[in-house]
């Protein structure tokens, strides 16, 4: 197989053919200060400019040498556009909602012309950028958020998770259902607009949820946007999920993105011939807090047990320094 970095990802997402190394992604941000600086592209323009997004999301190909391009860095796009007030940060933080607009669980009113709000219109243009600068060559990957995390920016998440308390599953259950046509459209515009994946975040972990929540309130609605989505999806949710690896397999996606605190050989076991995964190099003891050598240890780890495209477990803190991203690349490049 020719080992360009788009043939690699495309390959590894559906366990196909390996070439002569692992590939590597980034289903979230990899976005830190030294590469803001290498690229001379900073938050948060790059949340709310096309070109700006699009030149800091190559960066990552060009100059750390990942094998995609990722130009979403915030989770606060669709709320912006359901009518969030959004701090957009700066270069030391990220984007974050400032209010929770259905706090009361009223009926959700999504714009008619959603996807033309500034919030979302960015990241379609940006993956139109990029669908010309490199399509074919790497791996373009878009972002959106799923409806139990877009309840979170819309209820906010300490009230919704006490509603799952109460029992409120009508309530709740009503909420994710309006919010699920929103995953699908903002998703399948992504593949319009030069997307060769989706990442679909959402983030019913195990330190918030138990498994028999997600198998009740979220497995139903995540077969549904699964059927209803135009392309390959990488699942991404956050934390301690190994209780419910399976119900993700279950639920349609091609791939899951797991953090640290799942171990990479139980995942392999359990569903990695059901599903490709995706991951799981730790964000704050070692591509953070770590050295190179650190990183190269667990992500040889990460190859022997047999993870399908090595990344970050999430988006990396911003201070993380770049020679342990590279050390990711060089650690993979070393091949099976």
């Amino acid at each position: 197989m020719k080992a360009t970095s788009y043939n690699l990802i495309m390959s590894a997402l559906y366990n196909g053919r390996k070439g002569d190394r692992p590939p590597v992604g980034n289903p979230t941000s990899i976005v830190c200060h030294e590469l803001m600086d290498a690229c001379g592209v900073s938050f948060p323009q790059a949340h709310q400019n096309p070109n700006a997004m699009a030149e800091l999301a190559l960066a990552g190909y060009e100059i750390i040498g990942f094998d995609t391009v990722m130009p979403e860095f915030s989770v606060t796009q669709e709320a912006a556009a359901l009518g969030c007030k959004v701090d957009w940060g700066d270069r030391d933080r990220m984007p974050d909602c400032k209010n929770f607009p259905y706090e009361n669980f009223t009926d959700i009113e999504v714009p008619e012309n959603i996807l033309e709000k500034p919030s979302m219109r960015v990241v379609l243009d940006s993956l139109s950028i990029l669908r010309r600068h490199v399509g074919g060559q790497a791996a373009i990957v878009g972002k959106v958020m799923g409806p139990w995390t877009l309840a979170y920016h819309m209820a906010g998440t300490q009230n919704f998770l006490l509603q799952i308390g109460l029992k409120e599953t009508a309530k709740i259950s009503r909420m994710l259902r309006q919010l699920m046509p929103v995953t699908i459209a903002f998703a399948n515009a992504q593949f319009q607009y030069g997307a060769d994946i989706v990442v679909l975040a959402d983030h019913a972990t195990g330190n918030l949820v138990g498994s028999y929540h997600y198998k009740e309130l979220l497995l139903p609605i995540h077969k549904e946007i699964t059927a209803e989505i135009s392309g390959p999806i990488i699942l991404h949710v956050c934390g301690q999920c190994t209780d419910r690896l399976e119900l993700f397999a279950e639920a349609g996606f091609d791939a899951y993105h797991f953090e640290w605190q799942v171990d990479a050989k139980v995942a392999v076991k359990k569903i990695g011939h059901m599903i490709s995964l995706v991951g799981n190099v730790n964000n704050p003891e070692v591509l953070y807090q770590g050295a190179p050598d650190d990183v190269y240890k667990q992500v040889r780890y990460g190859i022997e047990a047999g993870i399908n495209i090595l990344a970050p477990e999430c988006a990396i803190p911003l201070a993380t320094p770049m020679k342990n991203l590279k050390a990711i690349v060089s650690a993979a490049h070393e091949g099976y």
